[in-house]
């Protein structure tokens, strides 16, 4: 029996709005994940989502990894 890690509630939501994207190619889906979370998340649920990515990204959207990858760089 393989065991899975639940995810997050954050994890869950960030997997959902992923979906909504899905119609765009890979990397264009993901700055819009990015871009929706930087402009509608709490920091602290930001924080969250990152956490879990650190930890493993069992569940989570490709396109989520990737803009978790796009939120932590500095903006320029």
């Amino acid at each position: 029996m393989s065991t899975t890690v639940p995810l997050p509630p954050e994890g869950r939501m960030a997997n959902d709005i992923a979906r909504a994207f899905r119609h765009l190619p890979e990397d264009r889906a993901a700055e819009a994940v990015a871009g929706h979370i930087h402009r509608f998340w709490d920091p602290r649920m930001r924080t969250r989502l990152s956490r879990f990515v650190d930890e493993g990204t069992e569940g989570l959207a490709p396109e989520v990894i990737a803009a978790v990858s796009l939120l932590a760089r500095p903006e320029s």
